[in-house]
């Protein structure tokens, strides 16, 4: 058996090293897993067959042993998380990359909720804006006049409905984070419910690595970067594995994330 990295659908690998064949595929990863040490829960479909081989920890607790029942000599049990049999449900076909404009009618059209995970350590089209300079130059850039999205923010809020978002935070910041925390009392003027987490708690809860939009608990809308934090464009899907899956990752955010106010004096108190 040769190994070689699995990957998805959309051409993301998930783990750097997993045993693969000619006649296996993984299909199917634990979507909470680090990529970094290669320990990455699988299910691997054997083709030919519909057969599916599953890669985990060794069941090893006595106390678990003990209850199993009729195990033949041959056989092992493997422990995995629940979310990733969850993401082994019907799928749709893999989602192809569109420009980000393709959703921008999301923003006006949802119902109740458009919420967004920014995982990135800085994005261009922040340094690209004409506010980053004068943020540079130490201006005060939270009072800005309202531009297009602040006004559909405001109208959209002003209809009962929710713009959330969690924002990942390194210790000490980026500057691009920086640049966020700054820039983010004039969003939740506006409507915005802005919270911010840092990087090493989202590690320990095992949120994605990506950036994403979620509309209505129902549509994904997953983000590609190219190196500098350009948008290249996104993955849209209402594959319900996925939509679970980003809607235990807002859930998860959500809990443990504090408002951009209480974040920001945490912030200055220990620069």
């Amino acid at each position: 058996m040769t190994p070689s990295p699995a990957v998805r659908g959309d051409g993301r690998p998930d783990c750097r090293q997993s045993p693969a064949s000619s006649d296996t595929r993984a299909i199917c990863r634990n979507p909470r897993a680090r990529s970094d040490d290669g320990d990455c829960p699988t299910l691997y479909e054997v083709d030919g067959t519909d057969e599916i081989l599953v890669q985990g920890e060794r069941e090893t607790d006595p106390e678990h042993l003990v209850q199993l029942r009729d195990v033949k000599e041959s056989e092992t049990f493997v422990r995995v998380p629940r979310a990733l049999l969850a993401r082994y449900a019907p799928h749709t076909e893999a989602p192809k990359l569109q420009p980000f404009a393709s959703i921008s009618h999301l923003f006006h059209e949802f119902r109740h909720t458009a919420w967004r995970l920014e995982t990135q350590r800085g994005y261009a089209s922040d340094r690209n804006s004409p506010r980053w300079q004068r943020w540079l130059d130490k201006e005060d850039i939270t009072a800005d006049p309202a531009n297009t999205w602040r006004q559909n923010v405001a109208e959209q809020t002003a209809a009962g409905k929710r713009f959330e978002r969690v924002r990942l935070v390194d210790d000490p910041p980026t500057q691009g984070q920086r640049f966020l925390l700054a820039s983010a009392p004039g969003n939740v003027a506006a409507g915005e419910d802005i919270r911010n987490l840092a990087r090493a708690e989202a590690e320990r809860l095992r949120l994605p690595d990506y950036d994403f939009w979620l509309f209505d608990s129902k549509v994904v809308a997953r983000f590609a970067f190219d190196e500098d934090g350009t948008t290249l464009g996104v993955y849209v899907t209402e594959d319900p594995a996925e939509v679970l899956a980003a809607c235990q990752a807002r859930d998860a955010a959500w809990h443990h994330a504090l408002p951009t106010r209480e974040f920001t004096r945490q912030v200055a108190s220990t620069m």
